[in-house]
């Protein structure tokens, strides 16, 4: 396993597996928000966010999480050997989002100048949390079938089978000192 995307709701635990990946196996992780998002939640150009996209899975190996699945599929399922669903049920995302929201921490997949309020654009996107197994995973699988139906696809569903995951992990040479994060 040298290249792995990691999909999944929002406080589905995405940035949370890639860092514990990236740690154990000495890869670096790449976390999409950061390359999407511009300060105050601006969205980029299209061609800008694939060119970030392009760059950040350049090298041979990469842990690589978030959906953008219209957006990047054809550039990350290509080159993965792995993918794995968080399948964290939505209340539990819907939980981890209000928590994160409100206690407002710095966090390492969080995009420069982009800060957690609760406003308007808020109470959307906990909408999309909500109703994202019904109104987007669908979607998201559908673009992933079509890149990439040949890729091992692993499905998590809790804590513990995410930890007995990386428990069972093999012991894997240190590529990088240190994982850099994107």
């Amino acid at each position: 396993m040298q290249r792995i995307v990691i999909l999944g709701n929002a406080g589905s635990g995405k940035s949370t597996l890639a860092r514990a990946l990236g740690k154990r196996l000495g890869l670096p992780v790449v976390h999409l928000d950061t390359l999407f998002w511009e300060p105050d939640w601006v969205e980029p150009d299209a061609e800008q966010f694939r060119a970030r996209v392009s760059e950040a899975i350049a090298p041979t190996a990469w842990i690589c999480e978030g959906n953008y699945a219209r957006r990047t599929f054809d550039l990350r399922l290509p080159r993965a050997d792995l993918i794995i669903w968080l399948d964290t049920p939505r209340l539990t995302c819907f939980t981890r989002v209000i928590i994160r929201s409100i206690l407002n921490r710095p966090r390492p997949d969080l995009a420069a100048g982009c800060t957690e309020k609760l406003d308007r654009a808020f109470f959307t996107f906990l909408n999309f949390v909500w109703n994202f197994d019904r109104g987007y995973r669908p979607g998201i699988e559908t673009v992933r079938l079509a890149i990439g139906p040949q890729i091992p696809t692993m499905h998590l569903r809790h804590r513990r089978q995410i930890a007995a995951f990386l428990d069972n992990l093999p012991p894997m040479p240190q590529r990088h000192s240190t994982p850099k994060v994107l």
